[in-house]
């Protein structure tokens, strides 16, 4: 199926039985065998709920693992998303191409129609999973990839969860890809950012992260407003080359003026130095703060502006209207559905406003 515009067809075929036990307990993280087909392209996958909250929503968000063959267009695994609360679907495509084109490493993220066994599920955003065949696709050094998994991860001593001092450095984290040194040199950052003396934050945290990329991962947050994105949301990549570790964003559905439940935020809700004990202590930095601000000047003239980004925003628009018309969770909303640029058009100017505002407070 391209018919009318550019969006793959998934079929899943997923025997009864199968699917009786991948329903019994959507919190199951367990897979259950499937096979998907792709272009007359025949995958055995494993397939198996994804999320957290979100697995509660009457349309279901996947994880699906190749089996047979073993690897599909280069990646291991997919993550197939429903983006059920978000009344454009776009937002999280829309976020993840923005933090690209800030010079920050992203996910790719694309439309896809799914259906499961011939029944339309409507559509799906499928996202690359950053492993190490994201890097090895981007010819990228070899090196570890943490998931954010939970509020831990939020580059402190003490637990956002637990409210006192964490047992464990790695707490908040899960390796996707490395090795035991690595979760070392993951500990041994946590614990420099927050012990090192004033006098010695600059010259220390520079052998632990790249700085212009946090920067630019930092701005790419405040732009779209992901309150989650500063702990959780993310995955932590070391470059086994420079050794430094870089912020890749993930799960960005909660922005450009829409909440986690789909409601209206207000363009101030998050500040514009952001935060998490990482950014507060590099935007303490002078010189830090200066890049900072200029990174946020020069991005105000050039992409997030309406004339940037409303060609773009109704290029997607248009571009899955005529799948959401076929998709049973959505196909009754198409009124709301046809609002949303004008929503995600007026969260752009008024977020801009708001910055502009608020620059002086990184003098």
């Amino acid at each position: 199926m391209k018919n009318q515009s550019n969006m793959p067809l998934y079929q899943l075929f997923v025997h009864p039985k199968d699917l009786r036990e991948l329903k019994k307990d959507i919190w199951d993280d367990d897979p259950v065998p499937a096979v998907m087909k792709v272009n007359q392209k025949r995958l055995d996958i494993d397939i198996a709920y994804r999320g957290s909250h979100i697995r509660d929503f009457k349309k279901k968000s996947y994880h699906i693992s190749f089996y047979q063959p073993k690897t599909f267009r280069g990646a291991r695994e997919i993550h197939l998303n429903a983006e059920y609360k978000d009344p454009s679907m776009m937002r999280n495509k829309l976020s993840l191409d923005f933090f690209s084109e800030l010079g920050t490493l992203s996910p790719k993220a694309e439309f896809v129609f799914l259906k499961v066994n011939g029944k339309n599920e409507g559509v799906y955003l499928e996202l690359e999973s950053v492993d190490e065949f994201y890097l090895a696709k981007r010819k990228l050094a070899d090196g570890a990839v943490f998931y954010a998994v939970d509020d831990d991860a939020n580059f402190s001593l003490m637990s956002d969860l637990e409210r006192e001092t964490k047992t464990s450095l790695e707490h908040g984290y899960e390796k996707k890809t490395g090795t035991e040194e690595d979760d070392f040199y993951l500990q041994d950052m946590i614990f420099k950012i927050n012990t090192v003396p004033k006098a010695q934050f600059k010259s220390e945290v520079t052998k632990h992260m790249d700085i212009d990329k946090y920067l630019r991962w930092l701005a790419g947050i405040v732009f779209t407003s992901n309150y989650d994105g500063f702990v959780h949301n993310y995955a932590l990549y070391r470059n086994s080359e420079t050794g430094l570790f870089e912020v890749i964003p993930w799960d960005y559905d909660a922005t450009w003026g829409r909440d986690i439940h789909g409601e209206r935020m207000a363009a101030d809700y998050v500040r514009i130095q952001g935060f998490n004990t990482l950014t507060a202590r590099i935007l303490d930095e002078p010189d830090f703060r200066r890049s900072y601000k200029h990174l946020l000047e020069e991005t105000l003239q050039s992409l997030f502006t309406i004339e940037y980004m409303k060609p773009k925003i109704m290029a997607m628009y248009e571009q899955i209207r005529p799948f959401v018309l076929m998709d049973p969770y959505k196909k009754n909303d198409i009124e709301r559905f046809d609002r949303e640029p004008d929503v995600i058009c007026e969260y752009i100017i008024k977020r801009a406003d708001y910055l502009k505002s608020e620059l002086d407070l990184l003098s």
